[in-house]
């Protein structure tokens, strides 16, 4: 594996503090976290009055707030979106309300039951020691890998996403199943590597990496949602879908995780074959001839009512700040002006919200799953948390 300084040098282009720009140059950065602030100053008074620790997730048919337990996999995403808007704007009181919401969620480092702990240490806990460098942080960065890695099944070699004896995932027969989104957790891996020295993490993560890279494509680089492995084997029993339209699908949120995940294992490995395969996503998703013209997707390429189907924002913003990352390594290849479309679709009023409404999120029309009827052309707070983190890249790469 890499050196420690290996690895920061690799990571240190995206997790180096901006913290030291008080301005933003960039007017439609400007206008879009003036909005921003907005929303989340009107989100976090009215939290913050009810005197308990909530944590908004989306909202409802009748427009009340969806709050959701520290165990939830989208716990990570409110809390990080306030750590990004103490980026954006340096102002402490958004540094103060982050380090609130993040340390509600300190017992959620010892999580074993499911893999999104990535998402949940990672979106808090990772921000929080990059932008305020607080030591206990690291603690908890690091148990939270050690719980990520007890899902590691090493005959198959990937992470272990659900258990296959519970709720709806056991009605389905899987043993080990692996979703496209457990790309995303390989970071909390990578960074605690970094942080503790111990190499293991990063084996894991390449190892699952590998494994997916392997597995979980079509020729065309579109990826399944879901694989079944045997795990005593490594043998693939099944490719399906959970929240895609078909099997052979291809859900437009799993493609944004596919090309955001393999970003990132670029990042930390410099690995060229990483950077290749987010490349070989890209061409797929761009040159679809379902993408509309606004680059923001149906929640579902192959859904059967496009032109009518709903669009999948949370897909679109994870995109960009994927496509902003990919800039930075391949500055000719023009996945800044794609990036710079999907930002300046969401940020009309087609996808973005008047402050006061929506529930007080930014982002307007994400779809949760079809499939299971639920949160559908909603707001949803990781829609939020990746709009913010490609706003602070494109601010980024105007400030360079």
């Amino acid at each position: 594996m890499k050196t420690f300084l290996g690895i920061w040098a690799v990571s240190s282009l995206l997790l180096v503090s901006c913290g030291n720009r008080n301005t933003v140059k960039d007017n439609f950065v400007k206008d879009n976290v003036e909005n921003a602030v907005a929303q989340y100053t009107i989100q976090t008074d009215i939290i913050e009055k009810s005197g308990r620790i909530l944590n908004p997730r989306t909202i409802r048919e009748d427009g009340s707030i969806v709050y959701v337990p520290i165990d939830d996999w989208t716990s990570g995403f409110f809390p990080g979106s306030i750590w990004l808007l103490y980026e954006l704007t340096q102002d402490s009181k958004w540094k103060t309300l982050a380090e609130k919401y993040t340390e509600d969620l300190d017992s959620v480092k010892y999580l074993k039951w499911h893999h999104d702990i990535g998402f949940m240490i990672g979106c808090s806990y990772l921000n929080g020691y990059r932008l305020a460098q607080k030591s206990d942080y690291k603690e908890v960065i690091v148990e939270a890998a050690r719980s990520l890695s007890t899902r590691f099944r090493p005959a198959a070699g990937v992470i272990q996403s659900w258990d296959s004896d519970k709720g709806w995932q056991a009605q389905r027969g899987w043993k080990c199943p692996v979703i496209i989104d457990n790309m995303m957790n390989l970071e909390l891996l990578f960074e605690a590597t970094r942080l503790s020295g111990d190499s293991s993490f990063y084996q894991i993560a390449v190892k699952h990496a590998d494994t997916t890279m392997k597995h979980a494509f079509r020729p065309d680089y579109s990826t399944y949602h879901v694989v079944d492995y045997d795990p005593e084997t490594g043998e693939v029993r099944k490719r399906q879908t959970a929240q895609g339209y078909a099997d052979e699908s291809a859900w437009a949120r799993g493609q944004a995780w596919a090309i955001y995940g393999y970003t990132l294992c670029y990042r930390y490995t410099g690995d060229e074959r990483y950077l290749d395969q987010a490349q070989h996503i890209d061409k797929f998703i761009f040159n679809h001839p379902n993408l509309p013209a606004d680059l923001v997707p149906y929640w579902d390429f192959n859904a059967p009512d496009i032109p009518k189907a709903p669009r999948d924002v949370s897909a679109a913003s994870c995109t960009a700040a994927a496509l902003y990352e990919m800039h930075t390594y391949l500055p000719d290849a023009g996945y800044k002006a794609k990036a710079d479309k999907i930002m300046e679709s969401l940020s009309s009023p087609a996808y973005t919200a008047k402050v006061g409404e929506n529930g007080n999120f930014i982002l307007m029309h994400s779809v949760g799953s079809i499939p299971h009827g639920a949160e559908i052309d909603v707001p949803l707070n990781y829609a939020d948390y990746y709009f913010l983190e490609a706003l602070i890249r494109k601010r980024d790469l105007a400030s360079n």
